[in-house]
């Protein structure tokens, strides 16, 4: 049975989404946003210190060479929360089919804690990951396009 205030927030639906679940996904969103900055400084630290630690004078310098290892394995690394929490986040509002989220965060899951129990690397295991960034960034994209379409189809529909 529903109440008065219940009706009234029912009534307020954007084409089935609540303001609160609106609100969610959009934070989800930009912090999918910060999860792709965080992926872009590691690939670009890759890049800069890998160049700056192969010229010939700076071999011997460690500091480089840790810069260059481990900086972008600590980036990444920073972005598995994010994802995991933006999965929680599209799982929950079925923004995306569940058995694409569990497939691309177990398998990421799956290959990272094999590579680190195996390997003793984690370099492999960490690149699933920018994928899965990306696919929620598509994911987030085309959910909002949704409702942009359908706002559109309602003005249209109200003329």
């Amino acid at each position: 049975m529903t109440n008065a205030p219940d009706q009234a927030l029912q009534n307020k639906t954007l084409h089935g989404f609540a303001p609160l679940a609106i609100a969610r996904i959009k934070g989800a969103q930009r912090v999918n946003q910060i999860a792709i900055y965080l992926i872009y400084a590691a690939l670009l630290a890759f890049v800069i210190f890998g160049t700056i630690a192969s010229i010939k004078a700076f071999h011997d310098n460690q500091l480089l060479y840790q810069l260059f290892y481990n900086l972008p394995y600590a980036l990444v690394a920073l972005t598995i929360p994010i994802t995991i929490y933006d999965a929680l986040v599209i799982y929950r509002y079925r923004l995306n089919q569940p058995s694409m989220i569990a497939m691309s965060v177990g398998v990421s899951t799956l290959i990272l804690i094999g590579e680190l129990l195996f390997s003793s690397t984690a370099w492999l295991g960490l690149s699933c990951w920018l994928g899965v960034a990306f696919l929620f960034k598509v994911t987030f994209k085309r959910f909002f396009h949704f409702l942009e379409i359908q706002e559109d189809a309602d003005i249209i529909e109200e003329t």
